[in-house]
């Protein structure tokens, strides 16, 4: 009886045990679960973090790129207004109308002079007058041969006496309508003479590009009446125009 009783008891204890031990394979199947959720939410997270990292250095990336592009935006406008204002001056000095320069900046301008080529003060601006039919070939904008020395006359002593100041290159025609092939107008023949003036200047890596605009007048300037031939070819020109003002300000 005694002895039925106590494996009665093992029995129990052992059952007890059983459960006990499921109940602990449990707790430990519902933990690895919760491991590898956790495991799966980190990995979201590393990987949600990098993809903010790279997000956030991406922006960085083009709040740079949008600085540095505002910078220069800035110094192109500020290029573009003084280009205008001297523009502007250029176009009241050819037209006749008094223009208040600064005598200080004027008469810093010293005086040159070139052989063979027409030089002129005109007002606050000295102006290089350089004929088109010592530049380009007959009824077009391809420069001739020997143009390149003209121009280096020029330039050699732009180099010499205005080294820093702002110029504009600026083309002249008669008043006949233009008769060559490829040109609509006279104003466009006169951009392509100043823009294969400034062209070949540039080339030579003598002078720096932010000195020089280029303009073209068509033949609304004209230096003597285009009544006779030699009226005429006088006023088909390009004329470096020496502003006082320098590059930089």
């Amino acid at each position: 009886m005694v002895m039925q009783s106590q494996v009665t008891s093992l029995q129990q204890q052992q059952l007890a045990l059983t459960q006990e031990a499921d109940e602990l394979r449990r707790r430990a199947s519902a933990l690895d679960e919760d491991n590898r959720d956790l495991q799966t939410q980190l990995a979201q997270s590393q990987q949600e973090t990098r993809v903010i990292g790279e997000q956030l250095s991406a922006v960085r990336d083009e709040l740079t790129t949008t600085t540095q592009q505002l910078a220069r935006a800035r110094d192109d406008a500020r290029r573009v207004e003084n280009k205008t204002q001297m523009l502007l001056s250029s176009q009241k000095t050819n037209v006749g109308a008094t223009i208040t320069a600064n005598s200080s900046l004027r008469d810093s301008l010293p005086t040159i002079s070139i052989p063979g080529i027409e030089v002129r003060r005109d007002r606050d601006v000295v102006r290089i007058e350089l004929p088109a039919s010592k530049l380009f070939y007959a009824g077009g904008a391809r420069l001739l041969p020997d143009a390149g020395g003209v121009i280096d006359a020029a330039v050699v002593e732009i180099q010499r006496a205005y080294p820093d100041h702002l110029i504009g290159i600026e083309g002249h025609t008669d008043n006949h309508p233009v008769a060559a092939a490829g040109w609509k107008s006279n104003h466009q023949l006169s951009v392509g003479w100043s823009m294969a003036v400034h062209e070949y200047i540039l080339a030579q890596n003598r002078l720096k590009p932010e000195q020089f605009f280029v303009v073209g007048h068509g033949g609304n300037h004209p230096i003597v009446s285009n009544a006779t031939p030699s009226g005429r070819e006088r006023n088909r020109r390009v004329e470096l125009v020496i502003y006082p003002e320098t590059a930089g300000g």
